[in-house]
């Protein structure tokens, strides 16, 4: 620990995320995860010759977007260029990128410790299609599937000084993503990856380190790992008289170690040159304005309203903005049953229940039931038409029928009310078996009540009035 504490961390990402279009980003093919093999694939995003490409419209707006989202500015003038190089991942051996007039320039993130991190560019490019390696003697299956697929690469200014920043700042890279319809980030599809690039200097020493970059690191713990290791490395290679190496490193998350994959390239080694077949790209305010209006609020605003104006715990607010589909959900049933933190209550733990026992993720959660019956169910609870427990089993009815809560309340008989003289032959009945709560009473009413009320409740399948029941208590109590 000594060693570390006397040298700074440097880093920068790249980041790249697959953007949710229908289409790849310069021909018509499908833009879908796990289908077989080389079936989303034509003559354009093979590079076969003679086959032109046409930029698909919507990966450019949601581009835009992501600019937009994290506060870039948008170019009017923005141009795609080939970047040369020959990977057996990418037939045509050049990519389809944006070097000198990106599509979005500046912007930044503020973490949760004040500091800004500044975002130096968010360019559109095409993925590279995808390397299967199965042993020396069989050889590298390559699927072309995911060749051509729309992506913005994020690239930070070398901002960064722990690996909890990055992390940090990546989590709320893909809650925006997501939120926005933008991306769908699932790490583990390599629908977002983050390149690392590290160095590290002596305390004090104002010129950087030699950098090495670690690729497509694909979820959060592995980014944290391979910086952790990376930046003891090269403390240790440096505090020993080594010299580091700008170089491309692969990190093997099984062996918790990096290798070396290669010489780092410069911009210069790939021959960057604008595409011929792509002319280059213009922007109005009016293409501005109208991918503006497509936004949502984002969800760090949306956490502060919940605890500012909706009096929700951060706990709460945190939960409920996963994604823009909870977010929504529980924004509408406010809007339709103005009791926010009952409304909360209801979503986090016996919905998120439900989608849990079904199976289902956060991220891909939907819940079973309409804003409006799963209001009108908590309205009957909290105007004591019906107990939380009848309120449960009410909501699973709605979810098996789809039926409306009140018709299906009475069809089942839980709005049958039970009689005052009921409830004080009950009440008689429990002061009777158990002198100590008399007692009780006696000393301490308000502490004993609730005892009270929930032995009358159980005892009439929660179908007794509990404002009722508490308001009947005293005439026989006190008797």
């Amino acid at each position: 620990m000594g060693l570390m504490q006397e040298y700074d961390i440097v880093m920068g990402l790249e980041i790249h995320a697959e953007l949710a279009t229908k289409t790849k980003v310069f021909c018509s093919c499908k833009n879908e995860f796990g289908d077989e093999p080389n079936t989303n694939t034509c003559p354009v995003c093979t590079g076969m010759p003679g086959a032109l490409p046409v930029l698909n419209k919507r990966a450019v707006e949601l581009a835009m977007k992501a600019g937009l989202s994290f506060g870039s500015k948008i170019s009017k003038y923005t141009v795609f260029e080939r970047k040369n190089y020959f990977y057996p991942d990418l037939s045509k051996a050049y990519q389809i990128s944006q070097l000198v007039y990106p599509l979005n320039l500046g912007g930044g993130i503020k973490l949760s410790s004040g500091k800004f991190i500044r975002i130096n560019r968010i360019h559109l490019e095409e993925d590279a299609g995808k390397l299967t390696h199965i042993s020396k003697a069989v050889g590298t299956f390559v699927d072309y599937n995911r060749g051509g697929t729309p992506l913005i690469e994020m690239v930070t200014e070398p901002d960064f000084s722990s690996a909890d920043e990055v992390v940090e700042f990546l989590k709320r890279v893909r809650e925006i993503l997501v939120f926005e319809d933008i991306a769908r980030c699932r790490m583990e599809q390599g629908g977002m990856r983050c390149d690392v690039n590290l160095s590290v200097k002596r305390k004090g020493q104002t010129e950087f380190g030699t950098r090495t970059e670690m690729k497509n690191l694909n979820s959060f713990k592995s980014v944290q790992r391979a910086i952790e290791y990376e930046a003891k490395r090269q403390i240790e290679a440096l505090s020993s008289g080594e010299v580091i190496i700008q170089e491309t490193r692969k990190w093997d998350d099984d062996k918790g170690k990096s290798s070396s994959m290669r010489t780092k390239e410069e911009a210069q080694d790939y021959r960057y040159f604008p595409d011929p077949d792509i002319l280059p790209l213009k922007i109005t305010d009016a293409d501005i304005s109208t991918i503006k209006s497509e936004m949502v609020m984002l969800p760090e605003d949306r956490r502060k309203m919940y605890v500012e104006t909706f009096g929700l715990p951060a706990y709460d607010a945190e939960i409920l903005t996963t994604t823009k589909y909870i977010s929504d959900y529980y924004e509408n049933c406010v809007k339709l049953y103005n009791n926010p933190k009952k409304i909360s209550n209801w979503i986090m733990v016996d919905l998120l229940k439900i989608i849990k026992d079904q199976g289902q993720t956060l991220d891909e959660a939907e819940f079973p039931v309409s804003e409006q019956n799963l209001c009108a169910i908590i309205k009957m609870t909290e105007d004591k038409l019906i107990g939380k427990n009848l309120g449960l089993e009410l909501l699973a009815k709605v979810i098996e029928t789809g039926k409306e809560p009140m018709l299906l309340a009475k069809d089942m008989g839980m709005l049958v009310t039970i009689s005052d003289e009921e409830i004080i032959s009950l009440l008689k009945r429990l002061k009777s078996e158990n002198e100590k709560v008399g007692i009780d009473y006696k000393e301490e009413p308000e502490k004993i009540s609730g005892f009270i009320v929930g032995y009358v409740m159980k005892n009439t399948g929660g179908k007794a009035n509990s404002l009722k029941v508490k308001s009947l208590i005293p005439d026989v109590f006190n008797d």
